[in-house]
């Protein structure tokens, strides 16, 4: 893609405006708790301390506004005690310009790391020193200034109060994931209807599994429909793919197709029961006809071998589901134990170990730290240079909107300065025109924050504009930057997202080289997958064997890194760089199949105590080799070589014809590593 047409992306991306659910109660209760905050100080001690204690109580409820399952009034005391310890600590050195600018280097710098932690962490940081950059010139004095870092973190301490007494859909986020691990099941087994190959996006399940995990104190307080019904959605996905799929036994079409279409419609419509009461807490409503089709007699004379198999396996596991679901249910299901997610505590070597893990010259997340204290820095000292007053408008711009990925920082940069043009227009003319007191000035800033909250879902560029206005009316409140006109404000943001933009030209970090990488990484973990489900043949430990959900949990990993670069390539200005883009789509069909057919082997895992099946013991012994030396080539622009495991397949052709296993599995796993290897030789150049 060329420069001129990544532009163009990124912008149209930057200003587009998503339809999102809105949610005016939680922004309400946001406004709320800025309202009270700038109210109190204001009363008590001034405009000055009115507008710290703001940023405070502003940043925390932004914090709780995140994609964290973490509680949200955990989120909103972090936020608000950083801002406080960073605002502090900046105030110490404001008045050395030296020191300060090393401090703010270091800050930055440590805020571009944070992003190794989540984007949850990298914003809270960013955001810290965004404010930082503003908050610092309001004391006088160290003691004011530790007084400023009081309010600020008891602005953060009003959002959580608020946020653990006006509770909005408490464990709303929590039931959306698990709802929509269960709709996207039921949306599976419609497809299967009438695609029995059709594939499935494993995020949503992905993402209910991040929400699953609680500190000890949600343990305590989980409600029982949450408990289960992930863990059996996990289970339920291959089975409805072994009953659908051609290759498990059932014809095309006939009275044996015929009642697969029938039981996979009445598992969607029991997927969606489960996930309407889970989403809502309300009791299942089960309809009629599902119940009638799962439990008509005669699915054994019509469908043997696997799809019998499979399909009463399936009426068990939806059992179960319905069970799981059903609200305030006094035995709810536990399918292991609860994962356990680490109190903020005893994450701090987590994310130490996190962030030493990307100190390497090739990190696309050290190299973002590098890029932003830099251009952070640059930015401070041209905004004091320039005869415009107030410079960190540049700055706080840079760090605001830099993202360790190109698309985002682009896209961003340009809604930030189309939000600022607009929002700064709006709230200056405001001033200028009404010239509204103190607290005209704070109640317009609390509106402007409300209308930062209730949009920040909708697109970066709508938000943006409350947020600018938010920061005029603010600092208007304590007579700061009144003197400021649109064009000084504008022409600064504009600065900070210019440089911004040049610092990713010139310092990149480009996705699209890297793709091979990440193909690799999905062929060797995919493979590690199917070694361990065929080796589960031969030494039998049931389908709930743990070694083959975690080799499970890591090819979906490996797969949604592999999307993810994609994406992130698809709107970069680099060449392929060795895979086009016809060999990136057949390579990505062929590993998706390779991933179908190993989830169709697990289907049919027999049970712990099962006679083992000496043959394939080889298999998994030659798909672990095979797969990890063609990872290996394929990051080396080789050409992966699948003899081993051909010679595998061949040897079997006397085993037993109807176990799937052995008498399909291995062959189609061949013909998908076949496609792999076609795709990539058109881009592979010889090494002779």
């Amino acid at each position: 893609m060329s420069w001129l047409r990544a532009l163009k992306g990124t912008a149209r991306s930057g200003l587009a405006v998503e339809r999102k659910r809105l949610e005016p109660v939680g922004a309400a209760r946001g406004a709320l708790g800025l309202a009270l905050v700038v109210g109190v100080s204001l009363a008590l001690f001034g405009p000055a301390v009115a507008v710290s204690s703001a940023f405070g109580a502003f940043q925390a409820a932004i914090a709780t506004f995140q994609r964290s399952w973490r509680p949200r009034p955990t989120l909103a005391l972090a936020s608000g005690a950083s801002l406080a310890v960073s605002t502090f600590i900046g105030y110490l050195t404001a008045a050395h310009d030296g020191l300060f600018l090393a401090l703010l280097l270091l800050w930055t710098f440590l805020s571009g790391l944070a992003w190794a932690a989540g984007p949850t962490a990298g914003l809270i940081a960013s955001s810290n020193v965004a404010m930082m950059l503003v908050t610092v010139t309001l004391p006088t004095s160290v003691a004011t200034a530790a007084g400023h870092a009081a309010v600020i973190f008891a602005g953060g301490l009003v959002q959580a109060a608020l946020v653990a007494l006006v509770p909005v859909r408490r464990w709303g986020a929590q039931r959306d994931a698990l709802a929509d691990a269960l709709a996207a099941e039921a949306d599976y087994a419609r497809r299967l209807r009438h695609d029995p190959v059709a594939p499935f996006d494993p995020v949503p399940l992905m993402t209910a599994r991040n929400a699953a995990a609680v500190t000890p104190r949600q343990a305590r307080r989980r409600p029982p429909e949450l408990h289960g019904s992930r863990g059996l959605a996990e289970r339920i996905r291959p089975v409805l793919a072994s009953l659908a799929d051609p290759a498990g036994g059932v014809p095309g079409e006939g009275p044996q197709r015929a009642r697969v279409r029938e039981l996979l419609d009445a598992a969607a419509a029991v997927l969606d029961a489960a996930a309407h009461a889970v989403r809502h807490g309300e009791p299942v409503a089960l309809p009629a006809p599902a119940l009638d089709a799962l439990r008509t007699p005669d699915t054994g004379s019509v469908l043997t071998g696997p799809p019998r198999r499979a399909a009463t396996r399936l009426a068990a596991l939806l059992g179960d589901v319905l069970e799981t679901a059903e609200p305030h249910g006094e035995t709810p299901i536990r399918t292991g134990v609860s994962r356990s997610r680490p109190t903020l505590l005893r994450l701090a070597p987590i994310v130490l170990a996190q962030v030493r893990a990307e100190l390497r010259h090739e990190s696309p997340v050290l190299r973002h730290a590098i890029r932003v204290s830099v251009v952070t820095a640059a930015g401070y000292l041209l905004g004091t240079v320039l005869p415009f007053g107030h410079g960190y408008w540049a700055p706080m711009a840079s760090v605001m909107v830099m993202r360790p990925d190109f698309s985002q920082t682009y896209a961003r940069s340009v809604a930030r300065f189309g939000g600022t043009l607009v929002g700064v227009g709006l709230a200056t003319a405001v001033v200028r025109s009404a010239h509204p007191g103190t607290y005209l000035s704070a109640g317009l800033a609390v509106l402007c924050a409300f209308g930062m909250y209730l949009l920040m879902r909708t697109g970066y560029a709508a938000s943006q504009v409350c947020v600018s206005a938010y920061v005029v009316f603010l600092l208007g409140t304590a007579g700061e930057g009144v003197d400021q006109t649109v064009r000084e404000r504008v022409l600064l943001t504009l600065l900070g997202g210019l440089l911004a933009m040049l610092a990713y030209a010139v310092y990149p970090a480009w996705e699209t080289p890297r793709l091979r990488g990440r193909l690799a990484d999905w062929l060797e973990a995919i493979g590690r997958y199917a070694s361990v489900v065929a080796a589960g043949y031969a030494d039998p430990a049931g389908p709930a064997d743990p070694e083959v959900r975690e080799a499970l949990l890591r090819t979906r990993a490996a797969r949604v890194a592999w999307q993810e670069a994609l994406e992130r390539a698809a709107h970069e200005p680099v060449r392929h760089r060795g895979l086009s883009h016809a060999a990136v789509e057949q390579a990505e069909h062929a590993l998706g199949e390779f991933g179908r057919v190993a989830m169709l082997m697990e289907a049919h895992l027999p049970d712990r105590g099962a006679a083992p099946l000496p043959y394939a013991a080889a298999l998994a012994e030659a798909l672990r080799r095979s797969t990890e030396r063609g990872a290996k080539e394929l990051r080396e622009r080789g050409e992966p070589d699948w003899a081993e495991l051909r010679e595998t397949a061949d040897a079997w052709s006397g085993a037993p014809p109807d176990h799937f296993l052995l008498h399909k599995g291995a062959v189609l796993l061949l013909e998908s590593l076949d496609e792999l290897a076609t795709a990539l030789s058109e881009t592979t150049p010889s090494r002779r």
